[in-house]
């Protein structure tokens, strides 16, 4: 039995195939689940929306298939961050918040990765956002506990959380179990010149990771092994800290040998998880 389980994320398929070819094209490359996202378009905030009946239909057609989600990308907050010195904005943002965790609570899924961001469009970060940033993150955390879903902050590409130690502020501060990391490490990379330092910062805290490969001052539509990644080092980090949860973050380039794509990330970081 394998030590680890690596998942992919939904964007790395095109947006127009069923989830049962989504589930299959993921199993044929070697992937143990799909991490679903949630971003900001209407057709993926919609599924937040599904009633009862879909929500068990579609449990049903995953079962069915033999897929499995285990975690969801919550990207939404950058059009509704929960910071937001808008009030119709940041009401709106934790609307999504709420929805998505009953959401995560009834179809399995086990965890929330959370943008970390205060402010994204249009805003710019003062005292004000962190403040309401971490007061929504505390009634978040709170909700989350209630529904046994667990939350874990994003390692994103600005300044504001582009690092662990900069998410385990936010983690201390709200000092609930249900909140947590999950830091993208292509963007660790870019943040901190020391990746294992930074890796330690959240011993214990960190719930999954996802692999990325990223170049100073680029953060996506990377293929791997074609980066500055060092994922000997990131790999071998966490998994001494106890993380055996992966997911690799890459995005369709529109062409049709996207399954051979699948395969290759897959094949390329199995062989750092193995080791």
């Amino acid at each position: 039995m394998k030590e680890y389980c690596l998942g992919l994320y939904e964007k790395s398929m095109p947006a127009d195939i069923t989830w049962e070819e989504r589930f299959a094209a993921a199993r044929r490359a070697g992937f143990d689940f799909i991490e679903i996202s949630v971003d900001e378009s209407g057709e993926r905030l919609s599924r937040l929306a599904w009633d009862s009946e879909r929500r068990k239909e579609f449990l049903k057609r995953m079962a069915d298939s033999g897929g499995c989600i285990k975690s969801m990308c919550l990207s939404a907050h950058r059009k509704y961050p929960i910071g937001s010195g808008i009030p119709e904005t940041e009401r709106e943002g934790m609307r999504i918040m709420e929805e998505a965790i009953l959401f995560a609570r009834d179809l399995g899924i086990r965890i929330i990765q959370l943008a970390g961001y205060d402010v994204y469009y249009g805003e710019t970060s003062s005292v004000g956002t962190k403040e309401r940033f971490l007061e929504n993150l505390y009634k978040s955390a709170m909700l989350a506990a209630k529904n046994e879903v667990i939350l874990a902050l994003e390692t994103m590409e600005n300044n504001f959380m582009n690092t662990i130690e900069k998410a385990m502020y936010y983690v201390r501060e709200v000092g609930s179990p249900y909140l947590q990391v999950y830091p993208d490490m292509g963007n660790v990379s870019n943040g901190t010149e020391n990746v294992t330092q930074d890796v330690r910062a959240g011993k214990g805290h960190i719930v999954a990771a996802h692999l990325k490969e990223t170049v100073p001052g680029v953060f996506r539509d990377m293929r791997f092994g074609e980066g500055a990644v060092d994922f000997d080092t990131v790999v071998r980090c966490l998994k001494g800290q106890g993380v055996r949860s992966f997911t690799a973050e890459f995005w369709w380039d529109g062409k049709p040998d996207w399954e051979n794509t699948l395969a290759f990330s897959h094949d390329f970081l199995a062989r750092y998880l193995e080791r």
